[in-house]
């Protein structure tokens, strides 16, 4: 069991990858298929994971990862808790501005069992943006597939002049009233 590291790899050339984190019922592949149906200037490569660590056998042959997304449902604590303990195996390095947060179901207030702002404080305690997101239909994972494409780009270091270090800071504004309206 090791712990993912950012930039332990040399990267591919115009190739972007994003790894999703989350527990089963969140539309991971679902998800996964709306990134790479999206129109895109580089090559994304998609990996699905219901919790960390990955295996090890597989270290050899794994991409380097540049965008970890971890999902978690409001309706589900078990799927935060999951979140929780995953995040112990990642490196201190991903967390400036190559790890973001999807808040899952929160439509559906009466059936929510975790509050908006708990996943609100533990994403700000990552210094990683928290995105709210309705997966159930395919024009909303559409629109989470491109934001996430978008965070992928810069975090990938494909953008010239952005650093993923600015990313956090360039996104939290647009996403904090979205959170308010949860």
């Amino acid at each position: 069991m090791s712990v993912l590291k950012p930039l332990n790899k040399h990267p591919d050339l115009n190739t972007g990858t994003v790894l999703l984190v989350g527990a089963e019922g969140l539309h991971l592949d679902q998800l996964a298929e709306a990134i790479l149906k999206e129109n895109k200037s580089f090559e994304v490569n998609v990996h699905l994971a219901k919790r960390l660590p990955l295996p090890v056998e597989n270290e050899h042959t794994r991409p380097r990862i540049d965008l970890i997304v971890f999902l978690m449902d409001l309706r589900s604590q078990h799927s935060v808790e999951t979140v929780k303990a995953s995040l112990a195996y990642v490196d201190v390095n991903f967390f400036l501005g190559k790890v973001c947060f999807l808040a899952v179901g929160g439509k559906a207030v009466k059936h929510q069992s975790v509050e908006m702002y708990t996943l609100k404080q533990l994403a700000d305690s990552y210094s990683s943006p928290l995105i709210p997101a309705e997966l159930e239909s395919t024009e909303r994972r559409s629109v989470i597939a491109q934001r996430l494409l978008q965070i992928l780009k810069v975090a990938a270091g494909l953008v010239p002049g952005v650093s993923a270090l600015a990313l956090s800071s360039l996104i939290r504004p647009s996403f904090k009233t979205e959170i308010e309206r949860c």
